[in-house]
């Protein structure tokens, strides 16, 4: 079983968010996300400058499973993109939380964080899904 981080914050669609403390987030998909996708062939990364709406679609992960949407866990505006994954895609499976991130947004509304679910209830969503 993965570990869930405790610094990070969840959405239900398997996305997590990591607070920089300057006003942006760090978003990826979770260890429990790219396991199920399995191994990742093709990430559409979103374009910097972008404004993104709480639960827009914001990219695409294909793996040789098949294809899954990101959605956006927080409101902003996309300040930077893991350009890495478009050369390396399987970074994603390898490391999730670090070297794997997708993007970084400036918050529209640093409540959003508050309204993600945290470690212990993320890891009982995926109890219930198990």
């Amino acid at each position: 079983m993965s570990t869930i981080p405790a610094n990070l914050r969840y959405n239900d669609s398997h996305e997590w968010v990591l607070d920089n403390g300057d006003g942006t987030v760090t978003i990826g998909i979770t260890d429990h996300a790219q396991e199920a996708l399995g191994d990742v062939v093709f990430v559409e990364l979103p374009e910097v400058g972008q404004t993104l709406a709480k639960g827009d679609e914001f990219g695409v992960i294909e793996s040789v499973k098949a294809a899954s949407d990101l959605y956006a866990p927080v409101a902003g505006d996309i300040v930077e993109v893991n350009e890495a994954l478009e050369d390396a895609p399987e970074t994603v499976n390898e490391s999730p939380y670090d070297d794997g991130w997708v993007m970084k947004v400036r918050l529209a509304d640093a409540n959003d964080i508050d309204e993600l679910l945290d470690a212990d209830a993320y890891q009982a969503l995926v109890d219930a899904e198990a």
